[in-house]
């Protein structure tokens, strides 16, 4: 511990303590609300489409980079940070509607727009501030255990525009091969990038991988012990669960719920969908508790040194001078939070009343604080906020039914309270991504709190608007707009109410997560793994394996270091480009820009083999490195 200290105090940023920048300008504030707006709409439909949001973080600061610099002439690393810091609240406000408010078009219901304001904006805000307390603890405190993989990556993107050099060229040269990857996959669509394998003579064993350049930089950043982690959850699902669950059904005709086809006709897919996401629920939420638990004694110091700074009338436990220290004051803070909760419980056009609001206190702080730390080692694309936001509705649902809301009102109150949650944890683990990149980069916290609040407050007024425009065109739930998230979370409150849903399957999860603990492992992590597809693990761990290679054969210290920073360059530059690729392919698909339908070469061979061109180019661009270069 006193190493660790002595580490902390000992952290300089980009920009230290005694300097001060341009910031929450007024140009960084318009910047950063329009471009809130842009990637709020294209994640929204992307994510309606398939499942799943592109980070904002990265992508957002290389075009306030080229605004900011290019355009307006302007200097100031800080004022990038905002603008990016911004945009994220749109990606994070539309994952958290996207994947519980199209349930209530479902439902065949017309939710007003002052309604579905209501449900993001307090979520958001919600997120924001029970976050706060927590940036000291998981930002500071826990700098050199917690990576924040994006929140690193855009601090270095932002870094190598500033110092230029060979820095700006390690990044833009990973940035400009993770975007031609992504475009001419996902884009042109000349090769597929998800690539599987049956493992033989071994019933629905699936071995895959998603073949993208920002799972493999961000593979390298987390380093193999959070890579293996998470490859150990992704192996024991998708090679024990999934072929054992197989095995055992395979002479069954009946289908078994929640599945509406019997096992044996079922893929490796259909097993995870109809079975595995319950299990990898069930275990992400009591590795959360378990994780919860374990940090209740640092979450009480950070508490009371709240509360101390409260009745100081200072900030943060004392009126600290360092500018890299001040938060939003403690007062607004608290102050916030409860005047939420309390328009929450009695606000006239939501039913969720106060036993919602007591819901949202208790799960809002618990999963808020899980989803800053997962986000811290897994980075905010793979965070299992759906897998939490589901943990959230199993048990508000039960409880609302049990306390006699039922039928469609007791629904859209589970639903209503879900929601709200989820937009929390959303928010939270952006912000904690934005945070780490201030910390690094030198920003003044309260003012990137601010912001956040900002971006959350202009695209929470505009979501539930292209949500409704995106249901009069294409239909929620059609072949042309799933929202596959939205779905099971209608299911599983429709499965509660009717008394149908697969609590073995929850408890399999617990029990597996408990076993792990008493391994002696971390489960949150492999939980993580359980919950994902085995697609997503895969380039992670090629990711960690490349890191693992340059540290284990280079003995001179000063060597590894310099090598191990220059690949972070390379791997910021990979997440970076193909980020924001993917926002430009999906705002020009919610444009209606004629796109390819059929892939070319779709026998995956040519995915692979330029995935693993990308692999050694990682691996060559570290070994070139100087003990002299790299950025201490």
């Amino acid at each position: 511990m006193k190493n660790d200290s002595a580490q902390k105090s000992t952290f300089v940023p980009y920009v230290p303590a005694s300097k001060s920048l341009p910031e929450l300008t007024a140009v960084a504030i318009v910047l950063g609300i329009v471009l809130a707006v842009v990637f709020g709409a294209a994640n929204a439909y992307l994510g309606l489409k398939i499942g799943m949001t592109v980070s904002a973080s990265i992508p957002a600061a290389v075009i306030s980079m080229a605004l900011l610099r290019g355009v307006f002439r302007r200097q100031s690393i800080l004022e990038n940070n905002i603008v990016q810091t911004m945009t994220t609240a749109g990606e994070a406000v539309a994952a958290g509607a996207i994947f519980t408010i199209p349930a209530l078009f479902l439902w065949n219901l017309t939710p007003s727009q002052s309604v579905l304001a209501f449900i993001v904006l307090t979520g958001g805000f919600l997120g924001v501030l029970m976050m706060v307390p927590l940036r000291r603890l998981l930002i500071v405190n826990e700098h050199h255990t917690l990576p924040y993989p994006e929140g690193t990556a855009c601090a270095e993107v932002l870094i190598s525009g500033e110092t230029g050099g060979v820095s700006a060229r390690l990044v833009f040269g990973g940035f400009i091969v993770g975007g031609i990857f992504k475009a001419l996959g996902d884009g042109f669509l000349l090769f597929k990038t998800e690539i599987e394998t049956n493992v033989a003579r071994f019933k629905n064993a699936v071995i895959g991988m998603d073949t993208y350049p920002a799972l493999l930089g961000v593979g390298y950043i987390v380093g193999p012990s959070i890579a293996g982690q998470m490859i150990a959850g992704g192996l024991l699902a998708w090679l024990v669960f999934i072929p054992m669950i197989s095995f055992f059904g395979m002479a069954g005709t009946t289908p078994i719920l929640p599945a509406s086809d019997p096992i044996s006709k079922m893929d490796a897919w259909g097993v995870w969908g109809s079975y595995i996401r319950y299990i990898g629920a069930g275990a992400v939420a009591t590795s959360g508790l378990i994780t919860l638990a374990r940090t209740l004694p640092m979450l009480g110091r950070s508490l009371r040194d709240t509360l101390q700074g409260i009745q100081r009338g200072g900030q943060n436990g004392g009126g600290i001078a360092e500018r890299t220290q001040h938060d939003i004051s403690s007062k607004w803070l608290f102050g916030g939070i409860v005047v939420l909760l309390l328009v929450i419980a009695f606000a006239p056009f939501t039913n969720v009343g106060i036993l919602g609001a007591i819901f949202i206190v208790i799960f809002g702080f618990l999963f808020v604080t899980v989803a800053s730390r997962i986000v811290g080692v897994v980075g905010s694309s793979s965070s299992p906020v759906s897998g939490m936001t589901i943990a959230t509705l199993l048990i508000v649902t039960f409880v609302f039914q049990m306390a006699g809301y039922t039928g469609q009102d007791g629904m859209v109150a589970a639903l209503t309270v879900g929601a709200i949650i989820c937009t929390a944890l959303a928010v939270a683990g952006d912000i904690s991504q934005d945070l780490k990149t201030g910390y690094l980069v030198g920003g003044t916290p309260w003012k990137q709190q601010l912001a956040m609040l900002i971006g959350v407050a202009v695209s929470g007024l505009v979501i539930g608007f292209i949500l409704a425009v995106l249901h009069a065109t294409y239909g929620m739930g059609s072949e042309a707009l799933p929202a596959p998230k939205a779905v099971l979370m209608k299911v599983i409150v429709e499965g509660i109410m009717a008394h149908n849903l697969p609590w073995d399957l929850i408890m399999i999860g617990a029990a597996t997560s408990i076993a792990l603990e008493f391994m002696g492992l971390q489960s949150l992590t492999i939980a993580v793994g359980i919950y994902l597809p085995i697609h997503v693990s895969t380039p992670i761990i090629v990711g960690g394996f490349v890191r693992w290679l340059i540290e284990a054969f280079t003995k001179d210290e000063g060597l590894k270091k310099s090598r191990v920073e220059t690949g972070t360059l390379f791997a910021s530059g990979l997440i970076a480009g193909e980020s924001l690729l993917g926002v430009i392919i999906a705002i020009m698909i919610w444009l209606k820009v004629a796109m390819p339908e059929h892939v070319l070469f779709a026998n995956g061979l040519v995915s692979l083999v330029l995935f693993l061109i990308v692999t050694l180019v990682l691996w060559w661009v570290s070994l070139r490195a100087k003990p002299s270069e790299g950025r201490s």
